[in-house]
């Protein structure tokens, strides 16, 4: 077992942690969270976590955004992270960029059976390829390779290819996506940030006044997640609207990332939102949205199909990361 220092760093929070590792097995030593917003850069925020602790010789950051090299500017933030200023300035030994997906990936050998929640079977001993999607403040997305033995996960940025509609209310969704944006992404309908767009334009759409406890509960805390209170307690009929688009919306572009993929080892769903909204993906609603694809359907059933219920996949998947370099 060795300690190496792992970190989740997205558009909302970033989590850092000291991690001791061990094969596919971790033991979180110290861990802290911090609002990212807070810290001018990522450098700051890291020298603050390490203030009063011994800094570990490997380290790995899982970063929401595309790392190029050793380098990432993230998407959500107004960060830009070299992985040899990091090296230099703390000392490490080696330190190595994720991309935040890619780093979920890596952590799945992690879990055990009670972090996932089965939505899907799939073929009884699947296995090959598999995929993760995940939405929180963003959408990400990531493959994990097989090669007959093992899997080698790998970054993509899909939660930034163009938003596909289905039918004719998400065609005016579009329409008036596009009419804010330049370029309208799944990540704009599929995420934190997507779910209050999507809530503005049914308000629209329907013609329907805002209550005024819910401007209230937008106003004073996290819109997004008093849109889904509301949706989930049934006190809002545009609310509820809102949160089961959102939920077809996140099951279609989940069965787009399995087939393009072609996921038969399973199509993983991790990130924030999934576990607060656990009861709607269990509906059929995100399943037939999943498997609605024509011809491809019975590829798509043969795929088993899991929600990540441990949120520390994030902080996983850097630390075996790390500490495969420290066994080097």
């Amino acid at each position: 077992m060795s300690l190496v220092i792992a970190g989740d760093i997205g558009g909302t929070k970033t989590r850092l942690a000291i991690v001791e590792v061990g094969d596919t097995q971790v033991r979180i030593e110290r861990e802290a969270e911090f609002p990212s917003r807070s810290f001018a850069t990522f450098e700051a925020l890291l020298a603050d976590f390490l203030r009063d602790a011994q800094t570990p010789e490997h380290a790995a950051f899982g970063i929401a955004g595309p790392v190029l090299g050793r380098a990432v500017r993230t998407t959500n933030l107004p960060w830009y992270i070299e992985a040899d200023v990091l090296q230099q300035r703390f000392g490490f030994k080696s330190c190595a960029l994720l991309n935040d997906l890619e780093a979920m990936a890596h952590g799945l050998p992690a879990l055990g059976g009670m972090d996932l929640l089965t939505l899907q079977q799939g073929e009884p001993g699947a296995h090959g390829n598999a995929a993760v999607i995940a939405a929180g403040t963003g959408l990400g997305e990531a493959g994990l390779f097989w090669d007959g033995l093992r899997h080698h996960p790998y970054a993509t940025e899909g939660g930034h290819s163009s938003f596909s509609p289905q039918d004719e209310v998400e065609m005016e969704l579009l329409r008036y996506l596009q009419r804010r944006y330049a370029h309208v992404s799944w990540e704009r309908v599929v995420s934190g940030m997507g779910l209050l767009d999507l809530h503005d334009f049914l308000r629209i759409h329907r013609k329907a006044a805002l209550p005024p406890w819910l401007a209230e509960e937008m106003r004073s805390g996290d819109a997004a997640a008093a849109i889904s209170r509301a949706a989930l307690a049934g006190s809002d009929d545009v609310c509820v609207e809102t949160l089961d688009r959102f939920v077809q919306l996140y099951g279609a572009e989940a069965g787009n990332l399995a087939l393009k993929t072609m996921s038969r080892g399973g199509l993983y769903v991790g990130g924030g939102i999934a576990p607060k909204i656990l009861p709607l993906l269990q509906r059929d609603a995100f399943l037939q949205a999943f498997l609605s694809k024509g011809r491809m359907r019975h590829v798509l059933e043969a795929m088993p199909v899991r929600v990540i219920l441990n949120d520390r996949a994030t902080l996983y998947g850097p630390a075996l990361c790390a500490g495969r370099h420290e066994a080097a």
